[in-house]
């Protein structure tokens, strides 16, 4: 297990991008509306420059907009690296996503022009859009899908992530994803799961994901796997009530395997169910299998 040093008065400044039409002006006027400070638009350059100012008193949220001239994933993250590596700051990915058939009709009834299209060919501009978005999407410290959200719906998903104050609950994020493409940005805690039997060398089972019964009875027949579930869920259950009792919002647990195909997405199912059934506020989310449903799209 490696627990990530975040400061825990450490100010958040979270950059805020996703597809054009998945609601990223309407979250950042919900951040507003929450006490951040909004920047919209800003030329990623300028990011050294804005840093050099005394750390601001309240959180940030800046709009990155793929219409940029000088936008690229490099650029982001290279953003996200310089906004981190200032102490008493804490640099997050948001990242609004939505499917491409609603965006298509998002578009069809207010008439706009896809800012990435050629004259009317809006689906073309969508894909190359997503295309572009693709590697951030799969690094985001979190997800939102609109897909199925009205703009009071965003608003509200919006608060429960970032809204500050008293809490009368602790959202828990779990994930799973693969070592092979690294270690999570900007998570909390991590659990190695490479240990566990794995699904991958069973023909039958190779194409299949942790998120198949198959696939997790196979992992259960390794004796240690129903011990490294108990003990997890155990060590979880006594420390969401220290860090709720300190005054956290949001708490990010990532687990990894080989692939983040089979082990770490069944353990991820199997932790969050756990915790959702005892009461506690949780996403789960499968890095890698987001990523190979963004590739067949």
């Amino acid at each position: 297990m490696s627990v990530a040093e975040h400061t825990p008065d450490a100010c958040r400044f979270v950059l805020v991008t996703g597809p054009s039409g998945a609601g990223r002006s309407s979250a950042i006027r919900a951040l507003e509306d929450l006490g951040y400070e909004a920047i919209d638009n800003m030329p990623l350059r300028l990011i050294g420059d804005l840093l050099k100012n005394p750390i601001p008193d309240k959180p940030v949220a800046m709009g990155i907009d793929p219409r940029n001239r000088d936008f690229s994933v490099a650029s982001v993250m290279d953003a996200l690296g310089q906004i981190g590596s200032v102490p008493g700051l804490m640099a997050e990915l948001l990242y609004l996503d939505c499917r491409t058939d609603v965006l298509l009709n998002r578009f069809s009834e207010t008439r706009r022009r896809h800012p990435l299209a050629e004259a009317d060919r809006v689906e073309a501009g969508v894909q190359r859009e997503l295309e572009l978005l693709s590697p951030l999407r799969a690094c985001a410290d979190i997800l939102i899908d609109t897909s199925n959200l009205n703009v009071h719906q965003l608003r509200a998903e919006v608060e429960h992530w970032f809204s500050k104050g008293d809490h009368s609950q602790l959202s828990v994020s779990v994930q799973s994803f693969s070592y092979k493409r690294g270690l999570p940005r900007s998570v909390d805690m991590v659990f190695d799961c490479r240990f566990l039997k794995n699904p991958y060398w069973e023909p039958k089972l190779r194409n299949h994901t942790g998120q198949d019964a198959a696939v997790r009875d196979h992992i259960r027949s390794d004796r240690r796997a129903s011990e490294f579930e108990t003990k997890l869920l155990d060590m979880m259950l006594w420390l969401l009530p220290a860090y709720l009792a300190e005054g956290k919002s949001h708490l990010s647990v990532a687990l990894g395997c080989t692939g983040g195909q089979h082990r770490s997405v069944a353990m991820a199912e199997t932790l969050g169910a756990a915790l959702a059934e005892r009461g506690w506020q949780v996403s789960i989310r499968h890095r890698e299998l987001d990523r190979q449903k963004r590739e067949e799209v």
